[in-house]
């Protein structure tokens, strides 16, 4: 029998995509109270765990003024290989209503996985906050470069810096 040789980059890329969309939280009853887009540095991933520094900048859905935070995403679980600055961006999701200057200080953990062979995709969904009230819901892929495959808990600390 004849099997077709997939590229173990297409396996990886699609693998990911898949463990990404299962890891995604169910929308809740709230709806997003704005957007927080993140610049994330560059690195290399560990067996057990890796760790990124994070510039973002907190958009309120009501035109409220933008917040900017610093901090850090860790990886803990699988994650292979070097990457490239990347991107993250997620709806921020309150269940607490209006999400007030440095709210979105503190931790957040939960699931998250990428692949990237050049050019990669990966998603993470977190929850925590001040209070624990709030939550991350992936809005766009992950946009990194290098070679690194990566999947388990994702943790990630901010901290308002006005």
């Amino acid at each position: 029998m004849i099997q077709p040789k997939v590229p173990p980059a297409k396996v990886l890329l699609a693998a990911s995509a898949l463990l990404a969309a299962a890891l995604v939280p169910t929308a809740s009853v709230a709806g997003p109270v704005g957007q927080l887009n993140c610049n994330v540095s560059g690195g290399v991933g560990f067996l057990v765990a890796s760790r990124r520094a994070l510039n973002c900048e907190y958009t309120p859905a009501n035109g409220a003024r933008r917040q900017h935070y610093l901090g850090s995403i860790s990886r803990y679980g699988l994650d292979l290989g070097p990457q490239g600055p990347g991107r993250l961006t997620w709806d921020v999701v309150s269940l607490g209503g209006a999400v007030g200057p440095g709210a979105l200080s503190g931790n957040f953990a939960g699931a998250s996985a990428s692949a990237t062979v050049g050019v990669g995709v990966g998603a993470n969904a977190l929850v925590g906050g001040a209070n624990g009230g709030l939550q991350l819901q992936p809005l766009s892929v992950e946009s990194q470069s290098g070679f690194n495959v990566a999947a388990g808990i994702g943790a990630m600390t901010l901290d308002y810096a006005p």
